[in-house]
């Protein structure tokens, strides 16, 4: 549906399936009532002009890629009760600068906000290194592109997760520990 341009979504919706409205380019924004529970696999994938999303509070699950390629999102509000957001969830949106995670997050997907050219800063639970990046279980998950040219990883981290550093075309430096061990 590349010519749709806006949605409504009912409060009778509970669940936004996988691909629901996958490739639709054109689309702008979205508000996903209180109703919903889940935003499916790739639900927004490559939704290129979508600018702002408003979650509902009932949201508890983010699927994989739901938000993937959203390269004009500029903000987006995660509410307290989303446990889990997926693998890529938010993969390559360019123009997002900022990101709160709550702190009912519980699980956290590999690569969820790599590629996010302007990100520069992390807030909310996982949050580190004064919100330069996201650390989770002693395993870095993601580094906000935008936040300098050189990082020092800390002490503290063990892994290094799929994706944490992936397209950061500003980072000239990272000064690994010897306490990383594994490097995704």
């Amino acid at each position: 549906c590349e010519s749709l341009t806006s949605v409504t979504i009912p409060d009778s919706v509970t669940t936004i399936g996988d691909m629901a409205f996958y490739w639709c380019e054109s689309l702008t924004s979205v508000t996903i009532p209180d109703s919903v529970t889940t935003i499916g696999d790739e639900a927004f994938y490559y939704c290129s002009s979508l600018t702002s999303v408003t979650i509902g509070d009932s949201v508890t699950t983010i699927g994989d890629y739901a938000f993937y390629a959203c390269y004009d999102l500029t903000s987006i509000t995660i509410p307290d009760s989303v446990t889990t957001i997926g693998n890529y969830a938010f993969y390559n949106c360019d123009s997002l600068t900022s990101v709160t995670i709550p702190d009912s997050v519980t699980t956290i997907g590999n690569g969820v906000f790599a590629s996010c050219d302007s990100l520069a800063e992390f807030k909310g639970k996982f949050a580190a290194d004064g919100g330069r990046c996201l650390i989770k279980d002693n395993t870095i998950i993601a580094y906000a592109n935008a936040s300098g040219t050189t990082y020092t990883i800390p002490d503290s981290v063990t892994t290094i997760g799929w994706g944490a550093f992936c397209d950061c075309s500003s980072l000239t430096s990272v000064t690994i520990p010897d306490s990383v061990t594994t490097i995704g």
